[in-house]
């Protein structure tokens, strides 16, 4: 596993076990009702069930598509040395990544923690979406050059269409 990989995954960590201390920093004294109600946590509880089940879901059809397709000769697992474009590639770049950035949300609402919910994990979301628009695209380019120019001028990064996210979720 490269360094980059270890880096993401740590971060991944990170994004979750912190955004969790710091809601439970902050929850009780900015969110006390929400933190008793018993309706609160079960309607965010069931959300995220749904929300990391979608997350969940497109990190799957993402991830089979490059174990299928993404790499050639013996490489190290969870990376790739092919630029995939068919499939759920062929309508979003980043597949994986957009079904991840649901990941904090799913977590904080199963944690039923309003400022996870409400404040982190969107940020989080934001800092994925920065993450994927620049250092993604840059590890791509560097990895497949012009192929993955052309490739990005056909292809949004994430899905911008109701056939792509029913590919994707669905």
């Amino acid at each position: 596993m490269s360094l980059s990989t270890k880096i993401r995954l740590a971060l991944w960590g990170l994004f979750l076990l912190g955004g969790a201390a710091l809601s439970l920093f902050f929850d009780p004294r900015y969110f006390p009702h929400l933190l008793k109600s018993p309706l609160f946590h079960f309607i965010a509880f069931i959300a995220g069930i749904i929300v990391g089940r979608f997350a969940f879901k497109a990190a799957a059809v993402g991830g089979r598509e490059l174990a299928r397709h993404g790499r050639v000769g013996n490489i190290p697992r969870l990376e790739t040395n092919r630029l995939v474009t068919s499939s759920i590639y062929s309508c979003t770049r980043h597949p994986m990544l957009f079904g991840l950035m649901l990941l904090p949300l799913a977590f904080a609402l199963i944690l039923g923690l309003p400022t996870f919910i409400f404040f982190i994990a969107p940020l989080e979301a934001l800092i994925i979406l920065l993450f994927v628009l620049t250092l993604e695209e840059k590890e791509a380019y560097k990895k497949f050059g012009k192929a993955y120019d052309e490739y990005k001028k056909r292809v949004p990064a994430f899905p911008k269409n109701m056939k792509c996210l029913k590919r994707l979720f669905v």
